[in-house]
Formats: C-alpha cells, sequence, structure tokens
C-alpha cells in the first residue's frame, strides 16, 4: 500500500512538474500552482465524461418472487422498474437535465437516455390503459394513474422539482403496483395477459422503430416518393406536399439519432423479454413464440459494441461505414417482425 501511495504522489509530482515546465519563466508560484490544478481538473473531467459515455449492459429480467409465486405482470412490471432505475442510477447518474461539466458536455448518454425514457413512458401508459384494466370502463390503478403523468415529467428540468425527483415518484408508484399483483389478499390490482392488450402495445412499438429506422435511413440523404395518402383514395392531409419529397438528417443530429435509437432498442429487449413471460400462454396459443425471440435477436444485434470513437456517416457503398444505415438494417427487420407478429396475435 505504501508502495501504491508512493507512485500516486510521484505521478502528481512529474504531472505538476510537466505542468509548470509549459509556463514562463517568469510566472509565479501561484501561477504555477494554478496551472497545476487546473490541469488535474481537467484530467478529472475527462476521464469522468469517458466513464459516464459507457451505456449500462442488459440485466437480466426477473420472472418470479423471491417470496411469492409467479404472477402475470410481475416480470413486465418489474423490468419497467428496472429499466427506469437504470436511467437514474448508472454511472453518473440522470445527465439529460445536468448544468454542469462534465454532463452539460456529453450529448451522447443524454441522447441514449431520451431513447430509454420513450420506451418506457409508452409501457408505462400502456400499463396504466391496457394492460392492468379488463375493458373500458373498468376502473384504473390509482398507483398507474401517478407513475404514467410522472415518467411524463420534463426530461431537462433541474430545478426544484427535479426530473429525478418526479421520476423516482413513479418508480415508487411502480413498485406499489408490483406489490399488490404479488400479493394474493389483494384483489384490486389486475394484469390482463390478452392477445389484445399485447398488440396494441406492439402497435406503439412499431411505430416508434419506424420512426428511428426512418430517421437513420435518412443520414445519407434520400428522394423518397410521398405515400402519405397510399390506400385511401379518399383521405385528404391539412397541407398538400410534392410527389417526391427529400430528406435528409442534419449532420450534428445524426450521432444524436444514432444513440437514441441504441437506447430504444436497449430498452425494448428488456421489456420484449418481460412480455415472453407474462404473456407465455398467449404466445404459444398463437405459434407466436419464435416471431418474439426474433425480434429481441434484432435488437441485441443492434447493441453490439461500437469500435469507432464517432458515428461514421459514409454513403453506402463508400470506404467508410456508415453505423447509422448498419442500425437502420437492424431496426427495419425488427419492425417488419413486430408487424408480423402483430398480425399472428390478431388470427383466431
Amino acid at each position: 500500500m505504501q508502495k501504491i501511495s508512493n507512485s500516486i504522489r510521484g505521478w502528481f509530482s512529474g504531472l505538476g512538474q510537466r505542468l509548470a515546465g509549459l509556463l514562463p519563466e517568469g510566472a509565479g508560484f501561484a501561477t504555477r500552482i494554478g496551472a497545476v490544478v487546473l490541469g488535474i481538473f481537467v484530467l478529472l473531467q475527462l476521464g469522468l465524461a469517458w466513464y459516464w459515455s459507457r451505456e449500462p449492459d442488459p440485466f437480466w429480467v426477473r420472472w418470479e418472487n423471491e417470496q411469492r409465486p409467479a404472477v402475470n405482470g410481475f416480470a413486465t412490471t418489474d423490468t419497467l422498474i428496472g429499466v427506469a432505475q437504470t436511467l437514474l442510477d448508472k454511472p453518473g447518474g440522470y445527465l439529460s437535465n445536468d448544468i454542469g461539466p462534465p454532463g452539460v458536455l456529453l450529448d451522447n448518454i443524454p441522447n441514449w437516455e431520451f431513447g430509454v425514457l420513450v420506451q418506457v413512458r409508452d409501457l408505462a401508459r400502456t400499463l396504466r390503459n391496457d394492460f392492468s384494466r379488463s375493458q373500458t370502463q373498468s376502473l384504473e390503478d390509482p398507483d398507474l394513474a401517478v407513475a404514467d403523468p410522472a415518467f411524463h415529467f420534463d426530461s431537462e428540468r433541474w430545478i426544484l422539482p427535479s426530473t429525478e425527483k418526479k421520476y423516482r415518484e413513479a418508480i415508487r408508484s411502480l413498485e406499489r403496483y408490483r406489490d399488490k399483483l404479488s400479493n394474493p389478499a389483494d384483489q384490486d390490482a389486475q394484469f390482463f395477459s390478452r392477445a389484445d392488450n399485447l398488440r396494441d402495445w406492439l402497435s406503439i412499438v412499431e411505430k416508434r422503430l419506424g420512426d428511428l429506422s426512418q430517421r437513420l435511413s435518412a443520414s445519407v440523404g434520400q428522394r423518397r416518393v410521398n405515400t402519405d395518402l397510399a390506400g385511401d383514395p379518399s383521405a385528404t392531409v391539412a397541407t398538400p406536399r410534392p410527389g417526391d419529397i427529400v430528406v435528409k438528417t442534419p449532420w450534428l443530429q445524426i450521432d444524436d439519432i444514432f444513440f437514441e435509437a441504441r437506447g430504444a432498442s436497449w430498452a425494448l429487449i428488456h421489456f420484449l423479454r418481460a412480455a415472453e413471460y407474462d404473456f407465455h400462454d398467449v404466445l404459444e396459443d398463437k405459434n407466436a413464440s419464435v416471431s418474439l425471440r426474433q425480434i429481441i435477436r434484432e435488437l441485441e444485434a443492434a447493441q453490439a459494441p461500437l469500435m469507432s470513437p464517432i458515428v461514421l456517416n459514409g454513403s453506402g457503398f463508400a470506404i467508410f461505414a456508415n453505423h447509422s444505415l448498419v442500425m437502420a438494417s437492424y431496426l427495419s427487420r425488427a419492425n417488419s417482425a413486430v408487424i408480423d407478429l402483430r398480425e399472428l396475435l390478431g388470427e383466431g
């Protein structure tokens, strides 16, 4: 331990001498000390920035309570809690509303957080409006009625009440709902594993994946045919658009969309794994379990480590890679698999 302590002191001493050597010979003692302190501060900030920019690994989805037998809805609710807690408790905490360095200077992880947050909001709302209710005129669960709007709180607010406070309020509400589900004596909290409920949530997932894949594909710029009114001759729009539309993602937003897609796919991996437990009987009855696993596999492929220090934006068949197009291909295949799964669930 003494050797390690001496080594650290020696390293800082050498660093201070090197930094001081960069100053003019006439610099005073206070100036030299200030330069050393500033240099150490910058190095610490760079180290924190690197550590905080690491994406969290997937975690294990629980389907059974340790104290009680498994019940419908436990896996989905517990996984939603786990994803939301990871959003707040990962290295660096929640960065989207940071106003100090190095968090305020980072943009990849905040965009990753937004991708996760959108999926958390969608599932929380579906849990409130569909999964926990037997029909349109049934009463909603009071804890889910608190969690849903709390997750829709401003994602970048740092003054009181802060974003983290509202999201932790939502997590506590979900924990109460999960505990009620696991309590056989509580008959009020329910989770209905029905094919129509699962299809309603998957329809939202389908739209989210379609939107992300389109924005990712536009990284190279495309001239697309306007299909807004395709298939319905009587359909109209508020503002007519030309038959061909030029779509291109601004250069400064390419990495933002890429990491938003990474966050969305990371969250969906967990939620779909949970759905595989809670909707097991429905999926087996429709012979649709394999389709769900294929969606998960495509999303897992989208989580492969990024080997480049930046998100490259080469053209489709150029020398350099285009990471956005690679990500778009995985999400497009996952989106197609979601459409197929919804059709299977809709069959009698």
